[in-house]
């Protein structure tokens, strides 16, 4: 692209903070356009996901097949961040129960513990991250070992994970079910907790990141917790309506509907009123007016709506889409 690269989004920040599932890929196939979009910077990119089912080397190896230029230094991944805590919490050596993958053993033998699949002998700690394979047994073990006093860290409480198929149950369902067995609430690592975030600042050693997701109740939320700047990018989890929808703890600073909108200058994604697009609450109809005779730009009208539903503080129920060429735009909202 012509722009130059300090004005565009991604030029007022000197590192990306990328989520992986539905923002730079979807399961095995990379989201149309996210390579070629991320190569056009020169910040740092580091990829932060809560996905504690496999290592930091695995996850580099699948972003390299599909084509990103990275490597295993540039992911932090929630295991990492569970292992990390945990090692702050119990005595070194300790034996804890791992509810995930090997992957995410071998984070908890490289902070100094032993990971163990039963709660005999009374261990020190739980872990519990995503696993395909998680079933009655192990969730079994983890809820003894908590019964009786063990530390129990979440890599994640994501409710679903986004697959090529759809959406299916993520860690924060099994989660969840351990939960309600013991009546007690996990420390959680991952999105939108701090510390992924925290350890993610201090590995890249960021004075002006991005975080950049898909899922408002996670990746915006995440950033909100922090204190820093987020993108929103509409190809993953959270729709458009969604975002005009966001409480305040999960609003975005930016919205696109991919990654190429880092590419833009920082005003085109921006939330807030744009030329020619007027909104507003009454009677519980929030609605927006393009007043041009060209036809709309319907991401210009999305940041319009998100702007007007987040400052107005009357209830709506429903949206009224007006002007030339909003029919993309009133389509996305009334969905």
């Amino acid at each position: 692209m012509s722009t130059q690269a300090s004005t565009t989004l991604r030029g007022h920040h000197d590192v990306l903070l990328l989520d992986l599932d539905g923002t730079v890929y979807q399961g095995k196939d990379p989201i149309i356009g996210a390579v070629d979009a991320l190569k056009q910077g020169v910040e740092k990119q580091y990829f932060v996901t809560n996905n504690a089912s496999r290592s930091p080397s695995d996850v580099a190896e699948h972003l390299q097949e599909l084509g990103f230029e990275t490597s295993e230094e540039f992911v932090v991944t929630s295991a990492q961040v569970a292992a990390r805590m945990l090692s702050e919490r119990v005595p070194a050596g300790s034996a804890v129960v791992v509810v995930g993958t090997d992957a995410l053993a071998n984070e908890i033998s490289l902070v100094g513990l032993q990971p163990v699949r039963s709660a005999d002998g009374e261990p020190a700690a739980v872990v519990q991250g995503h696993n395909p394979a998680t079933d009655w047994g192990i969730l079994a073990e983890a809820t003894f070992a908590i019964r009786t006093g063990a530390v129990w860290v979440a890599t994640n409480t994501d409710a679903t994970l986004p697959t090529e198929r759809g959406l299916a149950p993520g860690n924060g369902s099994m989660v969840a079910s351990v939960r309600t067995a013991t009546g007690v609430e996990p420390l959680v690592a991952g999105k939108p907790a701090a510390p992924i975030m925290q350890d993610a600042i201090r590995l890249s050693g960021a004075e002006r990141p991005l975080v950049v997701g898909d899922r408002l109740d996670t990746d915006i939320a995440g950033a909100t917790a922090t204190e820093i700047p987020s993108l929103l990018v509409l190809t993953g989890v959270s729709s458009a309506l969604d975002a005009v929808r966001a409480v305040k703890s999960e609003r975005p600073t930016h919205i696109g509907f991919d990654l190429d909108v880092l590419n833009l200058p920082a005003a085109r994604s921006v939330v807030g009123q744009k030329d020619g697009w007027t909104g507003s609450v009454t009677d519980g109809v929030l609605t927006l007016h393009y007043a041009g005779h060209d036809t709309a730009d319907t991401l210009d009208g999305l940041l319009v709506a998100a702007a007007t539903a987040w400052q107005d503080t009357a209830e709506w129920t429903a949206v009224r889409v007006q002007g030339v060429g909003t029919d993309v735009l009133r389509e996305l909202l009334t969905r």
